[in-house]
């Protein structure tokens, strides 16, 4: 399982069309999903190829690049019972979601919230391992805790305990929310506790994040959310400076065919009226790169109808030819 860079699971942002078009772009070696909520009772399998459509491919990317799908609850034997379904149609393995900081998720004791409970990420991992089949990893997402670091180690110790075979740790708690810094320091204190591998995750945004954090961490592998998102060619570029290759930035006129694919995607698979907001939120983040996204952003702000979203973007393509 050693793939060095992982997109990160982000809820509501990286979905299948972006999933498709980042690891098209390259440098990615393994996603996961976004999660997949289990309350009680077995989930329904469309529900899961709706999150997770790579399930249809062998749980790939059109371009081979392996799709993990995450799971997020508290309920130790519904979260086995659905990771044993996720087997059984093909899953090449299991990611447990405790990391997330949204507070409706949190709310009905899923995400983040558990870092406050190292026995019931014992119990919910232990559970997953059971119900699987040996071959069959399974492996975790966690913050460095609720409100501070006082349990960090315990909750790793706990996952790893209970048989997780990774654990990707996103340096800040679910206080912090995405404020900065990332403490990356904490994540070499995980990795010299635990005996399984642990992925960094952080406010990695270009590839000298990637070398500092990897130095920091003594991670060989790093999860990358946001800055993926804001920067498409991020992986490729890492994967060239791995090479000793020197990367050539992606610019405004090569990112502009993947926004359109990207917003055709998004079409195929959500109500028109949902769809304009995919495309500006996705804007929204490659405007922190590309003033030229934030001046799209600015013109189509606005506008609600996916027809004349479109039209719009195809217009911007054939006036920058």
């Amino acid at each position: 399982m050693n793939h060095g860079i992982i997109l990160a699971p982000m809820e509501g942002l990286v979905d299948a069309p972006l999933r498709d078009i980042l690891t098209r772009i390259g440098g990615i070696d393994r996603c996961v999903s976004e999660f997949i909520r289990v309350t009680e009772g077995q989930l329904n399998i469309g529900s899961i190829r709706r999150i997770v459509p790579e399930s249809l491919q062998d749980w790939k990317t059109a371009t081979g690049v392996p799709v993990h799908p995450q799971l997020l609850g508290s309920d130790p034997r519904w979260l086995g019972h659905n990771a044993a379904l996720l087997a059984e149609l093909g899953a090449p393995a299991v990611d447990l979601n405790f990391g997330c900081p949204a507070k409706t998720v949190n709310r009905h004791r899923g995400g983040a919230t558990l870092l406050r409970e190292p026995d019931t990420l014992y119990h919910i991992v232990a559970a997953v391992r059971a119900a699987l089949p040996a071959q069959i990893p399974v492996t975790a997402k966690m913050r460095l805790g609720y409100s501070d670091t006082s349990q960090t180690l315990d909750c790793a110790s706990a996952l790893a305990a209970a048989g997780a075979a990774e654990i990707a740790v996103h340096a800040r708690t679910k206080m912090d929310g995405y404020k900065p810094p990332a403490h990356w320091e904490w994540l070499a204190r995980v990795r010299e506790a635990v005996k399984v591998p642990v992925i960094a995750n952080g406010d990695v945004t270009d590839v000298a994040d990637y070398q500092r954090i990897r130095q920091v961490s003594g991670c060989q592998q790093v999860m990358i959310g946001r800055g993926l998102v804001a920067r498409p060619d991020l992986g490729r570029s890492i994967q060239l400076m791995q090479q000793g290759a020197a990367a050539q930035a992606m610019t405004w006129a090569e990112l502009q065919p993947w926004l359109v694919d990207f917003y055709s995607q998004v079409r195929s698979r959500v109500a028109d009226r949902h769809a304009p907001g995919r495309l500006k939120q996705w804007l929204g983040f490659l405007a922190r790169n590309y003033p030229e996204a934030q001046v799209l952003f600015d013109q189509v702000r606005r506008q609600t109808c996916a027809d004349t979203l479109q039209t719009r973007l195809a217009s911007e393509i054939a006036a920058a030819a």
